[in-house]
């Protein structure tokens, strides 16, 4: 990441902090408008071009979006249009960034986004017919959304289907798996805390839990929820793995360790 881009995302986010009361339709309009721009090249440069001032961009944004967006999205599209980027790509990552944030706000505190959408993942990576049925390029995108909401709608929230659906409308090229990772620690940050996906051989007590939570919470600097999955594979021990942090701590992390150092 650029750091014309680090500076646009600290002004896009300053810009939804003034926001006020957050609504789902908000975050909906934010990550419609992210696929349009996306679908079009023309624009996207043209939002892109650093030769062009921000009020220039602010205009442009007026004239192609005017009156179908909601007022509080058009004013965080402007805002993020009048930035500096790095790359027309991290224009599009701030888009969806603002999207998931607003859409985190929307939700509330009483709704886990974040949990439905590590769950969800781990139904997808479990299912190998899902997972091609949701990130295969040749698959029709309106059949992808219609299977999104069958399977979210009776049992999510509204937040978590609207961003499953905008994720497998616009993979930008990532795998399934992998946006739905993103787009649950955009949420999580956005509620003030970090995920910690820890992994075991047999479930962790609330004791265990607890001691965990206290020490990454004391090291991180913020709180931490657990998103907690059971694979026999890591014999014992636990691994946790926060954003690109690991720490791997398995027995069978330490078997491949040793195997290594004997093949070498």
């Amino acid at each position: 990441m650029g750091s014309a881009t680090r500076g646009a995302l600290a002004g896009t986010r300053a810009e939804l902090a003034t926001l006020g009361r957050a609504e789902l339709p908000v975050a909906g309009d934010l990550l419609a408008a992210t696929r349009v721009i996306g679908a079009t090249p023309q624009l996207r440069t043209a939002l892109t071009d650093n030769e062009a001032g921000p009020d220039q961009k602010r205009a442009l944004v007026e004239r192609v979006f005017g009156g179908r967006l909601q007022p509080a999205a058009a004013a965080l599209l402007a805002s993020a249009a009048s930035q500096r980027w790095s790359s027309a790509e991290d224009f599009l990552g701030g888009l969806e960034d603002l999207g998931l944030r607003v859409a985190a706000e929307a939700a509330g505190e009483s709704v886990e986004v974040d949990a439905e959408l590590y769950a969800f993942q781990r139904a997808v990576a479990s299912d190998a017919e899902l997972e091609l049925a949701l990130g295969s390029k040749l698959g029709s995108t309106d059949a992808k959304v219609r299977l999104v909401e069958r399977l979210l709608a009776p049992r999510a929230s509204a937040a978590t289907t609207m961003i499953v659906g905008h994720l497998v409308q616009q993979p930008r090229g990532r795998r399934i798996g992998e946006m739905l990772r993103h787009a649950a620690s955009v949420v999580a940050d956005q509620r003030g805390f970090d995920v910690a996906t820890v992994t075991s051989a047999v479930p962790l007590t609330d004791d265990q839990v607890a001691r965990l939570e206290r020490t990454l919470g004391s090291q991180a600097g913020r709180r931490i929820r657990f998103d907690s999955i059971v694979d026999p594979e890591v014999l014992g021990g636990v691994r946790v793995q926060i954003g690109d942090d690991v720490i791997d701590g398995s027995v069978a992390s330490r078997l491949n360790d040793l195997r290594q150092q004997l093949a070498g």
